[in-house]
């Protein structure tokens, strides 16, 4: 159940007018009252012998218990309280006595004789509108202080007494919603999202990796958007407005928007916060890489991606270290990474990654201020994704994409527990559902490098195989079974090898990743591990790139072990 207070206004015909037209594109079906304050008032939906002139006069006539220069200037309340999405379809009845449990709430009419006039009228078949006159019975103002955050509270009761689904209450953390009239336009429009939302995108992604302020306008500009700075008479910049080229009024003028009002970490004093953290360092950082120990140079894409992996892992390791800020700030620096990673993926999983970054935004904003000097690794890791250029979706720049991706979801879904810890409730939910995304993205970009390492796998020997599921057994005795009895076994089996092979422990990898953070959320524990194992022992991750003469033959097989299973494992 999602209740809203609306604005409050002076026309109560006019209202009435709009809730039992036709609406703005003639979505109303069948207008009509389902509730009032003595059940009594006139329906002019169904009632063709009423009308609104009289369901007004009769809403206003408390009014007329008050001097002119008594009267609220603006006296009309309106509440509306729709089903969420997925809800059965509730019953007039049902309506009715949600109308009444709401007004009780709020202090509209609180039940004690002497409330205000209202009516709850129903125009579809998932939401009612209640509208109030502000003016009691007994000619005194109603108590409302804090209607909005009542109705919440007896929303989670009705959810609770009708079995409805339970919708997140919210913190007056989230940025504004669309106006319904800008949700209109945009319809109107052909747009996806109503203006306010493509410009908050547009600027979070102007923002990611950004160290002055100079670079972030100039992206700004980039993007097309039309910018307008606001300057003191001093000359000093005190903020900025953003605007679509194509959205505007109906004078022909550009429709602006404050980047306070798009959200309120997009202020420009909040942006400088950041500005303040990070090294100004140029993209040269990502992309003027030497090649490995056998020749080969990784691409840009490639390198910013391992860099990238490895700040979310460090990230991953101490998101709840340092205190609450410094955690607020490893969040809001993971949403620029999934934000660069959106940007710069190919068209494979570009959806699912934007889809990921655009829910994500919602975990990034709290009441914990952030303080950005514990997120310039990942800050700057967003940085090198976006001047690295973009990733093609095979080879090493796709392998080490998954790699990437692997870790940011364990890293969301810490950021869920975090704020779920904190009753952060829309922050946790937000940080789930980017979380689904990312897995969605991963299990499309980890198939066929994962597929190509199982290949790899399943050439070595058995007896080398069988000395590997020893060390697994060894290193992780809880895990072992589930881990060998995976799809993904012979994969970490190959990268086990190859680890050796760089002079690498395989069984002292294999602790180390799997001790750090836990693997109950992972749906392949032996996938996550072989991510782990590739990133800590610096091998490629794709299997096709030799590096510290790893034959990439399918024919040929790692050594074997120098010693005995049994000899090594009484090290």
């Amino acid at each position: 159940m999602i209740p809203k207070i609306h604005k409050q206004g002076s026309n109560t015909y006019g209202l009435l007018a709009y809730l039992y037209g036709k609406g703005a594109k003639e979505e109303h079906v069948d207008p009509h009252l389902v509730a009032s304050y003595d059940g009594l008032a006139p329906d002019p939906g169904r009632d063709v012998n009423a009308s609104l002139t009289a369901l007004q006069q009769i809403l206003d006539q408390p009014l007329r218990l008050l001097d002119d220069d008594q009267r609220p200037p603006r006296h009309v309340w309106h509440c509306s309280a729709r089903a969420a999405l997925g809800d059965r379809i509730l019953s007039d009845a049902d309506w009715a006595d949600i109308a009444r449990r709401m007004v009780v709430a709020t202090g509209i009419d609180p039940g004690d004789g002497a409330g205000c006039r209202w009516a709850a009228i129903r125009h579809a078949d998932d939401h009612i509108h209640i509208i109030a006159t502000l003016v009691r019975e007994d000619g005194r103002c109603p108590d409302h202080h804090r209607s909005g955050k009542r109705a919440q509270d007896e929303a989670r009761r009705i959810e609770a007494d009708y079995d409805l689904r339970r919708v997140t209450p919210g913190d007056g953390t989230a940025p504004k919603r669309p106006t319904s009239a800008e949700q209109h336009k945009a319809d109107r429009q052909g747009r996806d999202r109503a203006a306010r939302e493509e410009l908050r995108t547009a600027v979070r992604q102007a923002l990611t990796g950004t160290t002055t302020e100079d670079e972030f306008f100039a992206r700004l500009h980039a993007t097309g958007l039309l910018v307008r700075q606001r300057v003191a008479p001093s000359g000093d910049l005190l903020g900025y407005n953003v605007a679509l080229p194509d959205d505007r009024n109906q004078a022909g003028e550009p429709v602006y928007y404050a980047g306070s009002t798009l959200s309120a970490d997009l202020s420009l004093p909040r942006i400088r916060e950041r500005f303040t953290t990070i090294p100004a360092e140029t993209h040269q950082h990502a992309t003027n890489r030497g090649t490995d120990g056998t020749g080969h140079k990784p691409s840009a894409a490639a390198t910013s991606r391992r860099s990238a992996t490895h700040a979310a892992w460090v990230a991953l390791l101490t998101i709840d270290q340092d205190g609450d800020g410094a955690t607020a700030a490893r969040i809001t620096a993971a949403g620029e990474i999934l934000d660069a990673l959106a940007m710069t993926s190919d068209t494979g999983t570009r959806q699912q990654l934007r889809q990921a970054a655009w829910v994500f935004e919602r975990a990034r904003l709290s009441h914990t201020r952030a303080e950005h000097r514990h997120a310039q690794a990942l800050r700057l890791a967003a940085r090198e994704l976006l001047y690295s250029g973009p990733a093609r979706g095979s080879g090493e720049d796709g392998a080490t994409t998954a790699m990437l991706i692997d870790t940011l979801f364990f890293l969301v879904l810490a950021t869920a527990h975090w704020h779920a810890q904190r009753r952060h409730a829309q922050q946790a939910e937000s940080a789930r559902r980017a979380a689904a995304h990312l897995r969605t993205a991963y299990a499309t970009t980890a198939e066929a490098p994962l597929a190509r390492l199982r290949e790899q796998g399943r050439q070595i020997i058995q007896p080398v195989r069988d000395w590997y599921a020893l060390q697994v057994h060894v290193a992780l005795p809880d895990l072992a079974d589930s881990v060998i009895a995976e799809p993904g076994w012979p994969a970490l089996v190959a990268t086990m090898a190859q680890a050796e092979q760089a002079g690498r422990d395989p069984r002292a990898l294999l602790a180390e990743a799997a001790g750090l953070r836990e693997l109950d959320s992972a749906s392949s524990i032996s996938d996550v591990l072989t991510w782990r194992l590739r990133r800590m022992a610096d091998l490629p991750a794709d299997a096709t790139n030799p590096r510290h003469g790893q034959s990439t033959s399918h024919t040929s097989t790692p050594h074997m072990p120098r010693q005995s299973g049994a000899s090594r494992l009484r090290r």
